[in-house]
């Protein structure tokens, strides 16, 4: 199963970390779109990816403008709390793009309206609640993603 998660401009190390180890053990790829809110050497980003770093393909891209000239013509779905969609209803395909926004605002409404993402979606939660921790949000996205491809390659 080929796919890959996007974190939008990330601030918190210890997420990216995490995203870094999610990324390891299930062959996903993970993209980083500067500016990051931290440096990738930092302490905490190193400790919370434990020794995956090398396990796991990532990639940083200067803008989210390089990042759809890599990606090309792929789905692309993004996740926001203010999405109607959940992310349970979509069937998820081989080459899909999973994309977050950063911990404290989420996406930029102008990449959600970009014509590079075909769909919008938000896992459920409890109302009046601000969100998911990030790299918890990517976990649940790829590992319904995975499920549904009968976790091809574990």
């Amino acid at each position: 199963m080929n796919i890959d998660i996007v974190f939008h401009t990330p601030e918190i190390p210890g997420n990216t970390g995490n995203a870094i180890r999610l990324a390891a053990v299930t062959g996903a790829h993970l993209h980083l779109v500067e500016p990051l809110g931290f440096d990738l050497s930092d302490a905490k980003l190193r400790r919370a990816g434990l020794d995956y770093h090398d396990l796991a393909n990532v990639t940083v891209h200067a803008s989210i403008t390089d990042l759809w000239d890599h990606l090309g013509d792929r789905r692309v779905i993004a996740f926001s709390t203010h999405a109607e969609t959940s992310f349970a209803e979509v069937d998820y395909r081989d080459g899909d793009v999973l994309l977050f926004g950063q911990e404290s605002t989420g996406l930029p409404e102008t990449v959600i309206a970009d014509e590079h993402v075909r769909l919008s979606v938000r896992i459920p939660m409890l109302p009046s609640r601000r969100s998911l921790n990030l790299a918890n949000s990517a976990s649940i996205a790829l590992y319904e993603a995975w499920r549904q491809h009968g976790y091809a390659g574990a």
